[in-house]
């Protein structure tokens, strides 16, 4: 019997790249692969995460793709969809990435015990697989993830 692909994407980090993809592009893998997440899944957020997603999906090179009332549905879509969690003091001051502004991200999956994290960023995606205390965090490109999800492995 083959294991259940979606299992392992209960819980997922989408990093802010990814998701914006998925906005600009309805039908690209990105869009795919969150349109499936939230229907079997769940997104997981802490505060720093969705703020650096709120503030980018407004910055002005947007306009002429997303209308702003678009850009407040994809906002509250987000925000009502996902799992919060809190990020301790402790592992707010872990570092993984080189660039520190992707440690939210990882910080994120280890609070929420996620074992997916999906990126189109090669800070994050170098780091992949990255072992942790409590497993192994897969770091995916969207079209990887998709491909994982649709094979059922």
């Amino acid at each position: 019997m083959k294991a259940d692909p979606s299992a392992n994407y209960a819980r997922v980090v989408v990093d802010t790249n990814v998701l914006l993809s998925a906005a600009l592009s309805s039908g690209g893998v990105p869009a795919l692969l969150v349109d499936q997440i939230l229907e079997t899944g769940r997104l997981v957020l802490s505060e720093a995460t969705f703020s650096e997603l709120e503030t980018r999906i407004w910055h002005p090179k947007f306009d002429r793709y997303l209308p702003i009332e678009r850009r407040r549905s994809i906002l509250q879509l987000v925000q009502a969809a996902a799992i919060w969690v809190d990020i301790s003091a402790d592992l707010a001051q872990r570092s993984f990435s080189r660039d520190a502004s992707d440690d939210a991200f990882i910080q994120v999956a280890i609070a929420a015990t996620a074992t997916r994290l999906i990126s189109g960023d090669d800070d994050l995606l170098c780091l992949h697989p990255l072992s942790l205390d409590l497993g192994v965090l897969h770091i995916l490109t969207p079209r990887q993830a998709w491909e994982e999800l649709r094979s059922g492995g």
